[in-house]
């Protein structure tokens, strides 16, 4: 959901216990599986889409070793297995707040009903294909942990585009074809990259609090607990305290 700073999309961390934790890797072994069955191969230099399934990984602390297995027991079945397909769901939660949500699944018909079951049951609404996608723009987002200036300046010279120091470090936003010359770059200079993956930043947020925001993170967490959803993004803002 959007933080406290003008652009980051803070999106909801999975994996806050053993059960949830179990369910992220899945998802992105799903993610993982279908970059390589979109034709690019196992060599993530060489298929973007796969770079962006394995930097996602990456991101949620996927351990190397079950990511390269993914990728190989993709490219030995590459002809075999579920034939997943990329859907994108919109839709509104509590305070007006809007809803975007990424799906890999081999039956959108099962996809959609579950999609519409959690809004209808949890105080949201399903909106129509581009009711609520025009709000979000894809972006690169990394995350170093040294905010000093000499990691700012070298940001910007690679082709950051938006900058914000938060409590845990240096958040950078970049267009999403400059998401890897920005992070390499950093790296290739000695500095730490602790994450960089594509995301979906909203224009503008919608500062919501109290029962609103509570039902708002409740929904999310309910849609990302659906084995098909892979990402969930919101223009909410939400204050600091719900948050932590």
């Amino acid at each position: 959901m959007a933080g406290h700073s003008k652009w980051s999309q803070i999106k909801r961390k999975k994996g806050a216990n053993d059960k949830r934790r179990s369910g992220v890797i899945s998802k992105h072994i799903r993610a993982l599986t279908a970059a390589v069955r979109s034709g690019g191969g196992g060599d993530p230099a060489g298929n973007l889409s796969l770079k962006n399934a394995v930097a996602a990984a990456k991101s949620d602390n996927v351990g190397v070793e079950n990511i390269d297995n993914a990728i190989k027991r993709a490219v030995s079945n590459a002809d075999g297995g579920a034939d997943y397909k990329a859907v994108v769901y919109e839709g509104y939660g509590p305070g007006g707040t809007a809803i975007l949500i990424e799906t890999l699944t081999d039956n959108p018909t099962r996809t959609v009903a579950e999609v519409r079951s959690v809004f209808t049951k949890r105080g949201g609404s399903m909106g129509n294909s581009g009711s609520v996608a025009w709000q979000f723009e894809s972006k690169g987002a990394l995350h170093l942990s040294e905010v000093s200036e000499a990691a700012q300046e070298a940001a910007i010279e690679l082709g950051a585009e938006d900058l914000h120091e938060g409590e845990d470090g240096l958040e950078i936003s970049t267009a999403p074809t400059d998401l890897y010359a920005v992070s390499d770059g950093l790296a290739s200079r000695g500095f730490t990259v602790h994450s960089a993956s594509l995301t979906m930043l909203p224009s503008n947020t919608v500062a919501i609090g109290g029962p609103d925001a509570d039902k708002l993170m409740a929904l999310i967490e309910y849609l990302e607990d659906l084995d098909d959803v892979q990402n969930v993004y919101s223009n909410a803002e939400l204050p600091e305290e719900e948050l932590a």
